[in-house]
């Protein structure tokens, strides 16, 4: 069994080191910086970011950096992890298309089986969120496309999970920077900018929202990641979701992050969970 959902406990997680990231501006986020990052900066914050993990129990595997993909930091999008093995993803962007080989084989090297892939689509793991053990919202947002839903489909709806298209504004890029459950029973999100059917789904579910504005969506406001018993990696900047989610009993572990965020990406990014357990 490997990934059982997306708030249980995260035991093992795949990261790629940022040691060739460029702002290059293929999102809303990149657009607003400089090209030019602070590389030894970034290294000191992956750094922080993995020993967080480690103190918290979870095992870091690495795929090694390439400056063929300089991109691949953000490992949450080449694809998605279930129970009973992951899917391959398809990249949108060329910048990307790298990952498709290295990510492969380095699951393959992990022992993990791949269920199938979406060949003909767009899918990111980005857009990839668990609700609950059986149902998984996909974000249909930049990079994220119908072809690709349809196959994930196929591939998923035989294993018995049922697959929510959620539509938003593809400036949002992903559904992990507008929506993201960091418990059974609590998300974090744009609210405003998701479809009311899906919002009243989440409440039917009994989900509470912790709510933000549109423009936190671009400080990754929402892009924190659960790892169960109650736990979340958010970044320190998120002050008020930070504040709340203590009230609402959550122990938040604050990363003092900012130079990987102007790439377009956060903690939930940067991880790509291979085991939770109950």
């Amino acid at each position: 069994m490997y990934v059982t959902n997306g708030t249980d406990v995260l035991t093992r997680v795949l990261v790629s080191k940022p040691d060739y990231l460029k702002a290059a501006r293929i999102n809303e986020i990149a657009k607003r910086w400089d090209l030019d990052l602070d590389l030894e900066k970034m290294k000191k914050e992956h750094q922080l970011f993995t020993d967080a993990y480690a103190k918290a129990g979870v095992k870091v595997e690495y795929l090694d950096s390439d400056p063929k993909r300089p991109n691949s930091v953000f490992s949450r999008d080449f694809g998605g992890c279930v129970r009973e093995g992951y899917v391959m993803g398809r990249f949108k962007l060329p910048i990307r298309y790298k990952e498709h080989e290295d990510y492969k084989k380095k699951m393959a090297d992990l022992g993990i089986p791949c269920l199938g892939e979406v060949k003909h689509g767009f899918f990111e793991g980005g857009d990839f969120m668990f609700i609950n053990d059986h149902t998984i919202a996909i974000g249909m947002l930049d990079r994220t496309n119908e072809e690709g839903f349809e196959e994930l489909k196929a591939i998923l709806n035989p294993l018995g999970y049922a697959l929510i298209p959620v539509k938003a504004d593809p400036r949002y890029l992903h559904l992990d920077m507008c929506f993201n459950l960091v418990d059974p029973t609590i998300a974090v999100a744009y609210v405003d900018g998701l479809p009311k059917e899906f919002i009243a789904r989440m409440q039917d579910l009994g989900i509470r929202f912790v709510t933000v504005e549109e423009e936190d969506i671009f400080h990754h406001g929402c892009n924190l990641q659960a790892i169960g018993d109650h736990r979340v990696l958010s970044l320190a900047s998120n002050k008020k979701v930070n504040k709340q989610l203590t009230e609402m009993g959550m122990q938040v572990i604050e990363l003092e992050i900012t130079e990987i965020l102007k790439a377009g990406g956060g903690p939930h990014c940067m991880s790509f969970p291979l085991e939770r357990r109950k």
